[in-house]
């Protein structure tokens, strides 16, 4: 009561106007209240699960038109704000779902209501291809259900590139790392310096990867800002890959030639590295073991390891050294740092880029000292050796990956030599001989294409 007596004799007090727009608001306040929402009818969740359908492009967001389908998963209801996950057409119990940005393995089993388990036995056969922690927008996954149980996962870089997890008998997980040969189909872009090499390479047909590969490798024969010039020509003989006649994405840079006003730059593709016209090696050369000084092998490269309790099937893609906590690692080779991560697993790893072929990894280190993105020399300390993840004792676990494959880096072919000699050099200048031919074909027919063009233009 006298919270009301209050109240009133503080309404009275005040100016006629204040009162006139205070009882104002109040009607405004009332009328809004007593009338019924415009949201009213999507304010109430939806009996069923959210199923989405979309043509949008991969690395959007797009806007959903939703359909109600039954409960596609039978582990728990599917939360009502999930957009992603669509039906394999064909494929019972087989849902896909497309990688988004700021999307991890950890969130996505999360919000689909995963359970936790089937995630780490899945990161445990992941250990020697370490895919799922390199999930990015445009990715997809597709997940397969059977018995309330997670029986296949697929995660699909491309359409030639993919990984299969498969569950078997007991709890775990084996994995089968797919990458289709595909048709590769051979093309010659040629065109002339408007501006800069990537510019003008990209506006004759190169992808934006393809012109930063070529200046990348050929930075130390020629400065692309001083001494490409307006007027040069360039030709690039490469091949692309179709699956099904659509482009996957993966491509090789095969023959590289610019003429500029005072010479001439080439670059050849031989047996997974790059040679000048006379066979000289473009490449830096590797180093084959990733440390200085000696330790032992206490692991090799075994692609087919079984595990030794449960029987599956568990590749050792890489060799071990018996290393101290501590003890330095080098790069083997010039790149481009593309990966530093902590994985349950694989411990604290680097993943180093070196060119357009090879690619190396370091795994259960102590400490790092590069970051991603980072360009690196070889011989480079790049981090300390350790015994992170699941390690039964200190040591470096190294792997070398050629065109996308794990190889022995103990007995696997690495640029060392400075130039070709003997038969080498004789398949080389065979190779290069074919190369060349192709470009003159590939020019001639460019130019009579051009005067039928230019005919049909004129009639």
């Amino acid at each position: 009561m006298r919270w009301i007596s209050f109240s009133a004799n503080f309404v009275t007090a005040l100016p006629k106007i204040h009162r006139k727009a205070l009882a104002s608001l109040a009607v405004l306040l009332l009328v809004a209240f007593l009338l019924p929402s415009s949201n009213s009818s999507v304010s109430t969740p939806l009996p069923l699960d959210h199923i989405v359908d979309t043509d949008a492009p991969l690395f959007e967001v797009p806007k959903f038109s939703i359909r109600q389908l039954k409960a596609p998963w039978a582990f728990d209801t599917v939360p009502d704000n999930e957009t992603l996950l669509v039906p394999m057409g064909g494929q019972r119990n087989s849902y896909q779902y497309i990688v988004r940005t700021g999307d991890t393995l950890s969130s996505i089993f999360e919000r689909l209501q995963l359970p936790q388990k089937t995630m780490y036995q899945l990161l445990e056969a992941d250990l020697n291809v370490l895919a799922l922690d390199n999930l990015k927008p445009g990715h997809t996954l597709v997940f397969e259900k059977q018995d309330q149980l997670l029986q296949r996962l697929e995660l699909q870089f491309s359409l030639a590139h993919k990984v299969v997890y498969q569950r078997k008998e007991g709890d775990g997980f084996e994995f089968n790392e797919v990458q289709l040969d595909g048709d590769w189909q051979q093309k010659l872009i040629s065109g002339e310096i408007l501006y800069s090499f990537t510019g003008s390479g990209k506006q004759a047909g190169l992808s934006q990867w393809e012109a930063q590969t070529i200046t990348e490798l050929l930075k130390q024969r020629v400065d692309f800002r001083r001494d490409i010039q307006k007027g040069d020509k360039f030709e690039v003989l490469l091949s692309r890959q179709y699956i099904d006649n659509e482009a996957t994405g993966n491509n090789k840079i095969e023959a590289i030639r610019i003429k500029n006003r005072r010479h001439e730059i080439n670059a050849f593709l031989f047996e997974d590295n790059y040679y000048d016209e006379k066979g000289r090696n473009l490449e830096k050369a590797f180093q084959r073991y990733p440390f200085n000084g000696h330790y032992r092998k206490s692991s090799n490269f075994n692609p087919k390891r079984r595990h030794p309790i449960t029987g599956l099937i568990r590749p050792h893609n890489g060799t071990d050294f018996a290393m101290g906590v501590g003890s330095t690692v080098v790069s083997t080779g010039d790149g481009i740092v593309s990966r530093v991560v902590r994985h349950k697993y694989a411990g604290l790893y680097i993943e180093i880029q070196h060119g357009q072929s090879y690619k190396t990894r370091y795994l259960h280190l102590s400490k790092s000292y590069v970051v991603k993105g980072q360009r690196v020399k070889r011989g480079e300390r790049i981090a300390k050796s350790g015994n992170t993840g699941r390690s039964t004792g200190a040591h470096l676990h190294f792997e070398l990956h050629v065109n996308g494959r794990p190889v022995n880096a103990m007995t696997a072919k690495i640029p060392i030599a400075v130039s070709l000699t003997g038969k080498k050099k004789e398949a080389f200048q065979r190779q290069l001989k074919d190369y060349l031919a192709k470009i003159e074909t590939a020019n001639k027919q460019q130019l009579v294409l051009n005067k039928q063009n230019a005919n049909t233009s004129t009639l």
